[in-house]
């Protein structure tokens, strides 16, 4: 009985291995994983999406090297430290989620991953971000909300594609003026931090800007409202939400808010 219980083990275990390289998922969301699992590794080329989402995996090994034509990466809510460097050979990945983990500093190898689309590592332990980050030229998405950075890096400005920053509940003090090169970014959200002023600038150049929200910052309403190009910035919030209009009445959505407070 034992015996055909472990040849059952076997057999799922080889099926599911047989799955994920059919289909270039591997989903172990929720899984009580304590260790990355040896068995994706060895799958090398195979995995396209890698979802170890809510374990409590600590250590990521620098064999993940070995999964060079993975595009997603999530191990959001586990446990995780650090990086390892070899994760700047993963040349396919587009999307890496690492919310939720205990990360201090990422890797300068970071910079390599230059087909990166998305990156979000809220709810972790971060006092700074790389200066590599800039080479990142295809990110479209930056989370880093709910971590401990006191500025962000003036080599953000050369993520030309950025459409969204999201650093939220942080300790920001100060703003780059690289970020008026960003002429793709839609919105810019730095609730709760120590932002005393916003780049000049910022309004004229970043030109697709559509919500900005800096609620609980020193900043005050009157500045933000004295600052040029101010009015064309007002024009392109309201227009992005005139659909959220209904007739008379407007919606009492966060989005028509201007994001400063009085």
């Amino acid at each position: 009985m034992g015996c055909c219980a472990s040849n059952t083990a076997g057999g799922s275990k080889a099926n599911r291995i047989s799955r994920w390289r059919s289909t270039g998922i591997v989903g172990l969301r929720d899984s009580k994983l304590k260790t990355f699992p040896d068995e994706v590794i060895d799958m090398e080329r195979a995995v396209r999406t890698l979802d170890l989402t809510h374990n409590k995996i600590a250590d990521v090994p620098g064999d993940i090297s070995k999964l060079i034509n993975m595009q997603r990466l999530l191990i959001a809510d586990n446990l995780v430290e650090r990086l390892p460097g070899n994760l700047g050979k993963l040349q396919s990945l587009k999307v890496l989620m690492l919310d939720g983990n205990r990360i201090s500093c990422l890797p300068d190898e970071l910079g390599q991953l230059v087909r990166l689309e998305q990156l979000s590592i809220s709810r972790n332990m971060l006092i700074y971000l790389p200066d590599t980050i800039g080479s990142l030229r295809n990110l479209v998405l930056l989370n880093v909300s709910n971590n401990r950075l006191k500025s962000l890096p003036e080599s953000v400005g050369s993520c030309a594609s950025l459409e969204e920053i999201q650093a939220n509940d942080n300790v920001v003090e100060e703003l780059p003026a690289s970020l008026c090169n960003l002429t793709q970014l839609k919105s810019l959200c730095l609730d709760n931090n120590q932002v005393k002023q916003i780049p000049d600038g910022l309004l004229i150049h970043c030109k697709s800007l559509q919500n900005l929200s800096l609620h609980n910052n020193p900043i005050s309403m009157d500045q933000f409202q004295l600052m040029e190009g101010y009015q064309e910035f007002e024009e392109r919030r309201k227009k992005k939400f005139d659909k959220q209009i209904d007739s008379n009445v407007m919606m009492g959505s966060k989005g028509l808010d201007v994001g400063v407070d009085k």
